[in-house]
């Protein structure tokens, strides 16, 4: 019998660990919404991209943890004004993901690397924009404080994992992009709408975590 509550950080690390869904490397296909798109995303795999890594960043609070997420300033050059995980481009120093990952969450929030700790991969997320993304999940452990990078981050805020992790706040949508018909993921938060690339990743991590 499980020893810890279904969405606090502790269960969230075990089944991190423990995910189902078949290798990460080999899974990306099988999740989210490119399952949606099996022919879109074909054409994205063919093409030359360039490795990215969000950190998903799900913060200890008791029986509930938390997920940070950050809003997009509207001058970015890519998915301005949109809802994001801390990330960005895995640079030539960076040793791994993971190190990517943890970086730009301390360049983009100010969230110190001692408060993080890195825990598993999800599938790649495939990005029509040209990245291969790889998520990093990590527990976040509190006492942090956060110091947004104001040209990159307009907010930063917090849901409650089990919101998240509740199929039944994920909506699927169509829209037509670049004269292509596209599937989608959003997931209203209040005022906020949670969708895209970070709906699509959100989706995963209830697919191979909770499901």
């Amino acid at each position: 019998m499980n020893e810890f509550p279904l969405y606090s950080a502790d269960e969230f690390r075990r089944r991190a660990l423990h995910q189902s869904g078949g290798p990460v490397e080999l899974a990306w296909r099988d999740h989210g919404d490119h399952r949606l798109n099996p022919e879109t995303i074909s054409q994205v795999a063919d093409l030359k991209l360039k490795d990215a890594a969000v950190l998903v960043p799900v913060v200890e609070n008791g029986d509930d943890a938390k997920v940070i997420f950050t809003l997009r300033t509207s001058t970015l050059r890519k998915h301005s004004g949109q809802i994001a995980f801390p990330g960005g481009a895995i640079d030539p120093e960076d040793a791994s993901p993971e190190m990517a990952a943890v970086r730009e969450a301390g360049e983009e929030i100010g969230l110190a690397d001692i408060f993080i700790e890195p825990v598993a991969r999800l599938p790649h997320y495939l990005a029509a924009t040209g990245f291969r993304i790889t998520p990093i999940l990590a527990v976040v452990k509190p006492g942090f404080r956060l110091d947004l990078n104001p040209t990159e981050v307009e907010d930063a805020f917090e849901v409650p994992l089990s919101f998240l992790m509740n199929p039944s706040h994920h909506v699927t949508d169509t829209m037509v992009w670049q004269g292509i018909e596209r599937h989608f993921y959003r997931m209203p938060y209040g005022q906020r709408m949670i969708w895209g690339i970070t709906a699509g990743i959100v989706r995963t991590l209830y697919e191979r975590l909770y499901t």
